[in-house]
């Protein structure tokens, strides 16, 4: 790969970069798992119950046959329609059980992940405070639903004590801030994730031309103009994959940790590289050495030795907020929506998955049901409360970019970042007009 050495472009600056800024919201001090999940499903109705009955009143009490809204799932009685909020629960066989999910933490072999957990047999319940109800009707059997979403459902009691859905309401995006927009040059995000580095190949090739690629270090004059535009990296998940998987003290490789330590130092030392040019975030992913359970903390600040050096280096959590040059961003390693597809009864794609989690206002219904997560009990850290500008997410077979809309002009891009080590593909996200690129590593080309 030839450099072209007869210019030289000088690296655009960032006027603000507060990637830290949110970083408080999914931190967890001292951790305790002898709490029950109750408190937070008990913390996500409570918060979304007023969003969604606003929505379901201008939907449904304007109609010219007003529809009431029934404030008790088991105060509905009688043939009436009427509409109902709670969260919905769906059971079936086919969601995995918690011994099944225990083996997996303890990194025994386990039974593969379901491609849906809907279909025959499932039964979607509809609960609050007071108790649940069976929800029934095509209207909830043909819906692409997941288990914790805080919904209205408009319908009525049939004779068997059940309720019949016609319609259903969500809690609609929220509230969108002012992007600060820097209309005088453009300013590039890299977003990458899955490198999947391993003990046998800490360092691929392709790896190599990526940082060469950011850093501005190859092709030609115009890739290196370009290049000179990336403000700053994002790694979303998945960089190291430790093989034995540590801890599994079944297998007597576990005890040797040169390996390993190996592969954290080989990799420190190419983010490292990357962490001098420019800001560079890392977030853990499914495969990481990190805890399974969402949110995802930092990866331990002792496997950066190298990176530490630099200030704009930063491990944080996954899911995150990123403050950059005025723009939000909400980024995911992928786990989340990797989960609501599991749940979806039509040919929609990660990113309609993820935008339609938006209109739910809440990135991860799932957890804790079928989506492991932190037993929180004052707050769930997992609700969008301000409605980011870019929501991306990690570990995907393949690049896609959705536009999701609000009712109130709110706009989100929704960018499903490719798995690096298969698709040897970097996103480029344009900080001014919000669009993306894709550059194939391997042969540089758009």
């Amino acid at each position: 790969m030839e450099v072209d050495q007869d210019e030289v472009f000088q690296r655009t600056r960032l006027v603000t970069d507060e990637s830290d800024k949110y970083q408080s919201e999914f931190k967890i001090g001292r951790r305790t798992y002898t709490r029950q999940y109750n408190k937070l499903y008990y913390q996500r109705l409570n918060t979304l119950k007023p969003n969604v009955h606003e929505h379901a009143r201008r939907k449904w009490e304007g109609q010219k046959q007003q529809i009431k809204w029934t404030q008790r799932v088991l105060n509905v009685e009688g043939p009436e329609p009427t509409y109902i909020i709670g969260t919905i629960f769906i059971d079936t066989t086919a969601k995995p059980s918690t011994l099944e999910q225990v083996e997996k933490t303890h990194w025994i072999a386990s039974p593969q992940e379901p491609e849906t957990y809907r279909g025959e047999g499932e039964e979607v319940h509809l609960e609050d405070e007071s108790g649940r109800i069976r929800l029934v009707g095509a209207a909830i059997d043909t819906a692409t639903i997941a288990s914790g979403v805080v919904a209205a459902v408009m319908g009525s009691e049939t004779p068997d004590g059940q309720f019949d859905v016609i319609d259903m309401c969500f809690a609609g995006m929220a509230p969108q801030p002012a992007r600060a927009v820097d209309d005088t040059q453009d300013k590039l995000v890299a977003l990458v994730s899955g490198l999947n580095a391993t003990v046998e190949q800490p360092v691929t090739l392709e790896m190599q031309l990526l940082a060469e690629y950011i850093c501005g270090n190859a092709g030609g004059s115009a890739d290196q103009r370009r290049n000179a535009q990336i403000v700053h990296t994002i790694v979303a998940g998945v960089t190291h994959i430790p093989e034995p998987p540590l801890g599994h003290t079944e297998d007597p490789r576990a005890n040797d940790r040169v390996p390993v330590q190996g592969l954290v130092a080989a990799v420190d030392e190419y983010l490292a590289d990357i962490a001098a040019s420019m800001p560079l975030t890392l977030m853990p992913g499914s495969r990481d050495p990190a805890d399974i359970a969402l949110p995802q903390q930092p990866l331990h600040p002792g496997m950066f030795t190298q990176c530490k050096a630099y200030s704009g280096f930063r491990s944080t959590t996954n899911p995150a907020y990123f403050d950059v040059d005025g723009t939000l961003l909400l980024g995911s390693s992928g786990q989340n929506v990797e989960d609501l597809a599991r749940y979806a009864m039509h040919d929609e794609s990660p990113c309609q998955l993820a935008a339609r989690s938006l209109l739910w206002r809440h990135i991860a219904p799932s957890a804790p049901d079928t989506l492991w997560c932190y037993p929180f009990t004052q707050y769930d850290p997992f609700i969008v409360r301000r409605l980011p500008h870019v929501y991306f997410f990690g570990n995907q077979p393949t690049f896609d970019v959705v536009v999701a809309k609000g009712t109130d002009a709110q706009e989100t891009r929704v960018i499903a970042v490719p798995v690096f080590s298969t698709s040897h593909t970097v996103v480029l996200l344009n900080l001014r007009t919000l669009e993306c690129s894709t550059v194939h590593i391997g042969g540089l080309k758009d």
